[in-house]
C-alpha cells in the first residue's frame, strides 16, 4: 500500500478533477455548452475549489481517505459540494449559474467523489483480502467504530464480524460490517476461518475483561489488542502492530483509587533517593515519585547499564509532562556506607526508599554469602547512612519470600526487616518501616517474560511444580502502594500489601498459552499444541508463599494495606550477631553463616545440604578425592586402575 502522504495527494487530486468534471457537467446538461471563456471558468471553480476544500479539511476527510467511507464521510462530502454550489453561486451571475445549475453541481460532485472513494476501497481491500487474514472484533462501541474504519485498506487484516454484549446492537451493521452477540462466537469462527479476535473495549471493568478472555482461551482463538488509537490516527503505528493481551487483564485487579494525599506526603517538594533505582521495582518507584513532584530525585544503583537507562527515561518524561524535577544519577554500592552518607548529604535526602537486593531465589541459593552480604549489610549501611545524614523516613522493600523462609534469599531479606526494627530504637529523628509484597508481573526473571519466550519458540513452558502457587501484582500498583504504605509509617512497622488471591503457576501458564492462540498439550499426547513440563522445585523453593507471621494484623487508612506486628530482636543483641556473620562472610564460611542465619531468623527452614557454588568448588579443591555431581552434590572419585 502507498504511504500515507502519498495517498492523501493523490485523493486530493482525485478531489479536484471530480468538482471539475461535475461544474461542467452541470453547465453543459442546463446550457448545452460551457456560457463563460477558460478564464472565467477556471475562476469559478478554484472558488468551488476552496469552499469544498475547507469544508473537507474540516471534517478530517482526508484522515480517514478510502478506509472508512461510513455515514460521516458521505456527511463531510455532501456539506462540502453544497458550500461549494453556494461559493459559486456568489461569485457567478445567476444567468452564468443559476440555482438549477448549482443544484445540479453539488450532486454531481458528492457523486463522483463518493462514488471514486468507493470503488477505489473495493479494488483495495479486495485486492488485499486474497492474503488478509480475518478477524473478528470483540467490542462495537466507539472504539470498535474506528478500529473497523483503520482496518479496511489494511493489508494484513479483515473484520468479518462484530461481537458486542449489547442485545440492542444485534443485527447493526457497521460500516458494512454486522454486529453478532457472544455466543454466536463458534459458528462465526467456523464459518470465516477466523483464528484472531481483536478486542476493542479499552472502558469495560477489569472483572468483565477477564471473562471475556477465559470465554476466548476456551474457543482456541489467538487474542490480541491493536495500537492506541491515537497514534493509528498519527500514523506512529499500523493496523498490523497487534499486541498480545497483557497478563494483567487475566490476573490483575480493579485498580483501587489511591490517595494522593499519602502518594506526596513523603515526597512533594522534598528531596528523595531510590537505591536500585534501574531495577523493576527501583524504576517503577522512580516514575511514580516524579508525578508527585519532589524537588530531587537522586538515582543511587550499581550497574552502569541500568543507570543509564532510567535516567533517560525520567528526563524524557518531565520534559513530556512539563514538570521541572532535578535528576541526579549516582553510581554505587549500598554497602559502601561512606559513600551513602556523602550522597544523601550532599544532596539533602529527606526520604529513601531502599529497593537494591538480590532477588531470585536459585541465584542466591547458589551465592550464599553474597546474597547476605548485600541484602543484610547493604540494608544495614544504607539505613546507618540515613540515620546519620538527616534522612527523615526510610522505606525498605522487602518480599513475602521472608515469611517463614525456606531459602537464603527471603531469610536474608528477613533479617533486613529485623535490622531496621532493631535500629529503630537506636536512632532519634528517623522513621524506619518496611513494606512487604509478592510477585510483581513483568518485573526481571519473573515467570511471565520466561512464558512469553517459551511459547514463542513453540514450547515446552517449564513449571516447576503442578501445585506451585504465587501471589501477584502489577508493578505500577506495587510501586504505588509502597509509597502510600510509607506515608503511614510511625517507626518500625511492617506493612503487607493486599495481593489478592494466589495463583497457581500452571494455570497461569495454561492462560498464556490459550490468549496466544494455542491449545495446551497434555503429556504423552500425540495431538498438536503447546506443552507444560514439570521439572522439580528448584532448591530453596516453596510451593507456595505466606504474607504474615502470625496473625498479630490490624488494618490502615488504605483497604489495601494492612499493618503487621511482629516479633523482632533488640539492637544489642542482633548487633552481635551481625558481627559475627560478617566475619564468616569474610572468611567464606557459608555453612556456618545459615546456620547463623536460621538463629537470627526463627522460622527460617535451610536446605539440607548447602548449594553455594564457590563453597562447592572450593570443597572440591581441597578434597581432590570427591567431585562434583550434577550441580547439587558431590561423590567420591574411583582412582584410575
Amino acid at each position: 500500500m502507498a504511504p500515507r502522504p502519498l495517498r492523501q495527494v493523490l485523493a486530493v487530486l482525485f478531489d479536484i478533477g471530480g468538482i471539475a468534471i461535475a461544474l461542467w457537467l452541470a453547465l453543459m446538461l442546463r446550457f448545452h455548452e460551457v456560457p463563460v471563456d477558460g478564464g472565467d471558468f477556471l475562476s469559478i471553480l478554484f472558488t468551488a475549489l476552496l469552499a469544498a476544500g475547507a469544508v473537507f479539511f474540516i471534517g478530517r476527510l482526508y484522515r480517514s481517505l478510502i478506509r472508512a467511507m461510513a455515514s460521516i464521510g458521505f456527511l463531510v462530502i455532501g456539506a462540502g459540494m453544497v458550500s461549494a454550489a453556494v461559493a459559486v453561486v456568489a461569485v457567478a451571475t445567476l444567468e452564468t449559474v443559476p440555482w438549477d445549475v448549482a443544484a445540479s453541481f453539488a450532486a454531481f460532485g458528492t457523486l463522483f467523489i463518493a462514488v471514486t472513494r468507493l470503488v477505489i476501497r473495493s479494488v483495495v481491500t479486495g485486492g488485499a483480502s486474497m492474503a488478509s487474514h480475518p478477524v473478528i472484533i470483540y467490542g462495537a462501541g466507539e472504539s470498535g467504530r474506528r478500529l473497523v474504519g483503520a482496518l479496511f485498506g489494511s493489508s494484513e487484516l479483515k473484520p468479518v464480524a462484530f461481537v458486542d454484549d449489547s442485545a440492542t446492537l444485534k443485527g447493526a451493521y457497521i460500516s458494512g460490517v454486522a454486529v453478532h452477540l457472544p455466543d454466536s462466537l463458534p459458528k462465526l469462527l467456523a464459518r470465516h476461518g477466523v483464528s484472531t479476535v481483536v478486542l476493542a473495549m479499552p472502558s469495560v471493568s477489569r472483572g468483565r475483561r477477564r471473562e471475556i478472555l477465559r470465554s476466548l482461551g476456551e474457543l482456541g482463538v489467538a487474542v490480541r489488542t491493536l495500537p492506541d488509537i491515537g497514534d493509528l490516527v498519527a500514523g506512529k503505528a499500523n493496523v498490523e502492530d497487534l499486541r498480545n493481551i497483557d497478563i494483567t487483564d487475566v490476573l490483575g485487579r480493579d485498580a483501587v483509587e489511591a490517595r494522593t494525599d499519602l502518594l506526596s506526603a513523603r515526597i512533594a517538594g522534598q528531596s528523595v533517593m531510590v537505591t536500585g533505582a534501574g531495577g523493576s521495582i527501583g524504576s517503577e518507584l522512580c516514575r511514580q515519585i516524579i508525578l508527585n513532584k519532589p524537588r530531587r530525585l537522586v538515582l543511587f544503583e550499581i550497574s552502569e547499564v541500568s543507570l543509564y537507562q532510567i535516567d533517560a527515561e525520567l528526563r524524557q518524561r518531565l520534559v513530556d509532562m512539563g514538570i521541572q524535577v532535578e535528576v541526579v544519577s549516582v553510581l554505587g554500592d549500598v554497602r559502601a556506607t561512606k559513600r551513602l552518607e556523602s550522597t544523601m548529604k550532599a544532596f539533602q535526602v529527606k526520604t529513601v526508599y531502599h529497593a537494591a537486593a538480590y532477588k531470585h531465589v536459585p541465584i542466591v541459593e547458589e551465592n550464599v554469602l553474597e546474597g547476605l552480604n548485600n541484602n543484610v549489610f547493604g540494608t544495614l549501611s544504607v539505613a546507618q547512612a540515613a540515620a546519620r545524614s538527616g534522612v527523615e523516613y526510610f522505606i525498605l522493600i522487602s518480599t513475602d519470600k521472608a515469611v517463614n523462609p525456606t531459602n537464603v534469599m527471603g531469610a536474608s531479606k528477613r533479617l533486613a526487616e529485623l535490622v531496621l526494627q532493631a535500629l529503630q530504637g537506636e536512632y532519634r529523628g528517623i522513621t524506619f518501616s518496611m513494606v512487604r509484597f509478592g510477585n510483581v508481573l513483568g518485573s526481571s526473571g519473573s515467570v511471565v517474560p520466561l512464558f512469553e519466550s517459551q511459547i514463542l519458540k513453540g514450547g515446552p513452558v517449564t513449571v516447576t511444580h503442578p501445585d506451585i502457587t504465587r501471589y501477584f501484582m502489577t508493578i505500577p500498583e506495587a510501586a504505588q502502594l509502597v509509597i502510600q504504605a510509607g506515608a503511614m509509617a510511625k517507626g518500625g512497622e511492617v506493612f503487607v500489601l493486599d495481593m489478592g488471591a494466589p495463583v497457581r503457576i500452571a494455570d497461569l501458564a495454561r492462560k498464556m498459552i490459550e490468549l496466544a492462540g494455542h491449545r495446551v498439550k497434555e503429556t504423552g499426547s500425540s495431538s498438536e499444541g503447546i506443552e507444560i513440563a514439570y521439572t522439580g522445585l528448584r532448591p530453596g523453593e516453596k510451593l507456595y508463599e505466606e504474607l504474615l507471621i502470625g496473625n498479630n494484623v490490624s488494618g490502615t487508612a488504605h483497604p489495601m494495606i494492612m499493618r503487621a506486628a511482629e516479633p523482632f530482636l533488640p539492637w544489642a543483641e542482633l548487633s552481635a550477631q551481625l558481627e559475627r556473620m560478617r566475619s564468616m562472610i569474610s572468611n567464606l564460611e557459608p555453612a556456618p553463616a545459615v546456620s547463623l542465619l536460621q538463629d537470627c531468623v526463627t522460622e527460617f527452614a535451610p536446605a539440607p545440604e548447602i548449594h553455594d557454588v564457590l563453597h562447592r568448588a572450593l570443597e572440591r579443591k581441597n578434597n581432590p578425592s570427591i567431585r562434583l555431581v550434577g550441580g547439587t552434590g558431590f561423590e567420591p572419585v574411583t582412582p584410575a586402575v
